[in-house]
């Protein structure tokens, strides 16, 4: 689209030339044909972008509706994912590739099996949680930890029981089309930043299901059904996603915790004012006799003055001689890890090249083999572009060091008066952790810095990077915050 009229300024600002060959050269900033070019290139390249897209989810529906294909993703739970044979396209067939199906699993299967029949019976979601939890049924993040990392696996939700209730799957047809991925403007106030992807739900009737049954079936289309309208006089439909229609800013959105279950508090707009809360043991149901209130509240400008007067501290003058000798001495690397790994890449690709030269010479399909020569060559030139990079760093000075600091102070008294989603991104780049003890209106604040925290901040002058500047503080050092 218009990316080239956005981005070529900046290389016509710090003297970049730029190189494209159906210009024969460099961009001349002052000729209006080279302008014209690029911009009709980046229409071409648009319309072409659009065109794969409408093509590749064409052509991912019809597999989906005709033949019932599996098209990745994580199965649901009760099924597995079995082996099928070769890829049906030749040519990922000879890359090795397979194709995918599920099959019930002889665990997970009889559990879903139980959930439909007791919500048929009259059961109610929360009463048949509470059951599978009293036979020692695992829940699904419990059952399979290594694919649910992100959960708690402590014990079944209602959310897991409304998922499983809700999934068409279960009836032995392949859906697809659930959800869809849309562009929307990062700032409507500032076109120039460009577009950013969020993940939607479509409506029940975009969807798209299978002719035929392709897997073993679980429930039947009948059972599924009865389930949904069940649901649905409820007033909790199984396909009703309502967006919300003003996105509320959390500056402590995903880094404040329960004190109780250490679970992440929700935010929850209330009288005007940013709360969060933990609703533990209303959404999960245990069997023994959990030790949490039914709700936790916590206002969020009870916290943040004091947090932001303790980071403004731990990143102010007392830390700064210690942080400076840190990153001067311990810091920085005379040799960057990734020049070893881009030496091996390059004496890879030589290698391969070798091999494409003599298979060529044996009477293999020269446009086979040029092709893969020309994408081991691209390979090649990345990886020497990021050895002359690397090559091209030095340590930094004590002064120069003392000059970023500089800045980051600067921001931090920023901070303190800055947008909430502005907040919200530091407070989770910096590592940050708040422990809210409600038993003794208690905030822990604590600081875990990670290895990639401003990794990219540099000086003008294009200097080393390193590795963060939080190395010198502690992960122990805390704060705790009295609400009293």
């Amino acid at each position: 689209g218009n990316q080239f009229g956005l981005t070529f300024p900046l290389f016509e600002h710090y003297g970049v030339p730029l190189w494209v060959p159906e210009v024969g050269g460099p961009i001349d900033p002052a000729n209006e044909a080279h302008e014209l070019i690029m911009s009709m290139f980046g229409g071409i390249s648009k319309g072409e972008r659009n065109r794969i897209k409408i093509r590749v989810r064409t052509s991912m529906a019809a597999l989906a509706q005709v033949e019932g294909r599996y098209l990745g993703g994580r199965p649901p739970y009760g099924y597995r994912l079995v082996d099928l044979g070769p890829h049906p396209n030749p040519g990922k067939a000879a890359d090795g590739k397979r194709l995918r199906g599920l099959e019930p699993d002889p665990v997970t299967s009889e559990v879903v099996r139980r959930i439909f029949r007791e919500f048929r019976w009259g059961r109610g979601i929360y009463a048949i949680a509470e059951g599978l939890i009293r036979d020692g049924v695992l829940c699904p993040s419990a059952y399979d930890p290594a694919r649910n990392r992100h959960r708690e696996g402590a014990a079944w939700s209602k959310g897991a029981v409304r998922a499983i209730l809700t999934n068409p799957r279960y009836t032995g047809r392949q859906v697809w089309n659930k959800q869809r991925k849309d562009e929307v403007l990062i700032d409507v106030h500032d076109v120039a930043l460009g577009h950013m992807t969020k993940q939607r739900w479509n409506d029940a009737d975009q969807w798209i299901w299978s002719e035929q049954i392709t897997h073993e079936p679980l429930v039947s289309l009948e059972e599924f059904q009865q389930a949904q309208e069940i649901l649905a006089g409820r007033g909790k439909g199984p396909t009703t996603h309502t967006p919300h229609r003003t996105r509320r800013p959390y500056a402590l959105r995903g880094v404040l915790f329960c004190g109780y279950c250490g679970r992440r508090m929700q935010g929850n707009w209330n009288h005007q004012h940013p709360y969060y809360r933990c609703r533990y043991p209303a959404e999960y149901a245990l069997a023994n006799d959990l030790d949490h209130p039914k709700t936790v509240y916590l206002r969020e400008d009870e916290v943040l003055p004091a947090l932001d007067a303790w980071l403004a501290v731990e990143f102010g003058q007392r830390r700064r001689e210690e942080t400076v000798r840190f990153l001067a001495e311990h810091g920085q690397v005379d040799h960057d890890p990734g020049t070893e790994a881009a030496n091996q890449r390059i004496s890879e690709c030589d290698r391969k090249l070798a091999q494409h030269r003599a298979a060529l010479e044996a009477g293999a399909d020269p446009v086979l083999v040029t092709q893969w020569m020309a994408e081991t060559q691209a390979q090649r030139a990345a990886a020497q572009a990021q050895l002359r990079q690397t090559g091209a760093r030095r340590r930094m000075t004590r002064e120069e060091i003392n000059t970023v600091m500089n800045a980051l102070g600067d921001l931090v008294q920023v901070m303190q008066e800055a947008d909430p989603v502005d907040k919200a991104e530091i407070y989770a780049q910096i590592g940050l952790r708040l422990t809210y003890r409600p038993q003794k209106r208690l905030v822990e604040a604590q600081i875990v810095p990670s290895p990639h925290v401003c990794k990219r901040f540099v000086s003008e002058g294009g200097l080393e990077p390193f590795s963060h500047l939080l190395g010198s503080l502690d992960a122990a050092d805390g704060l705790s915050l009295d609400l009293e």
